[in-house]
């Protein structure tokens, strides 16, 4: 049967999803699942950029944190005190030189990532005109719009990896899917509209 076009909608909304192409520098988002490095080391290898840029402290609801989740869990023990560390140890296992690694370890939610980030990128003197997004594929058009805000003259491609079993083709088969994109959903108008209203009109 055909999904209802509100499913599509909003598939194609919170799923966004691009083609890699060559770029200045690899964004990966601070996290917990080690999928997303993983892939990001992947794209790196083959020569899409030249430098990676894990962001992340710990989850401002944790407080600290509290290592690698997932099934690539206890391939990555730790322990770690960043999300920063953790994605950098994914990065380095994986075969990528830790001088194409760039540090952000202070971010505690995802707008810092990307605010942050700029900061960092800022710092190293990298003009970023075409940059990589890899983040958890739920959490795609989220992290995009942080991004595009804080590099308003970069051209983005997402480049996600599906963690915790929920990607754009089965996420509204099971009630713990459905309630994982519905609350992306709100999130990206409960916690843009501050941010927006600022950018726009501050």
């Amino acid at each position: 049967m055909k999904p209802p076009a509100v499913i599509r909608e909003i598939t194609s909304f919170i799923f966004r999803e691009d083609e890699p192409q060559k770029a200045d520098i690899i964004f990966i988002p601070g996290g917990a699942y080690a999928e997303i490095a993983e892939h990001a080391a992947e794209l790196f290898h083959q020569s899409f950029a030249p430098v990676l840029l894990p962001s992340g402290k710990h989850s401002i609801t944790n407080g600290s944190f509290l290592g690698a989740r997932g099934p690539l869990a206890s391939k990555y023990p730790g322990p770690y005190r960043t999300e920063w560390e953790f994605l950098s140890d994914v990065l380095k296992q994986n075969g990528v030189d830790q001088t194409a690694i760039l540090k952000e370890d202070q971010a505690t939610y995802t707008y810092q990532n990307a605010i942050f980030s700029r900061e960092a990128t800022d710092r190293a003197g990298i003009q970023v005109k075409k940059a990589i997004l890899c983040c958890q594929a739920f959490h795609a058009r989220r992290c995009l719009s942080y991004y595009q805000m804080l590099f308003p003259d970069t051209e983005f491609f997402v480049c996600p990896a599906v963690t915790r079993n929920i990607s754009r083709d089965n996420w509204c088969e099971t009630p713990e899917g459905v309630n994982l994109v519905m609350s992306e959903l709100t999130k990206c108008g409960d916690q843009l509209k501050p941010s927006l209203i600022s950018f726009l009109f501050s």
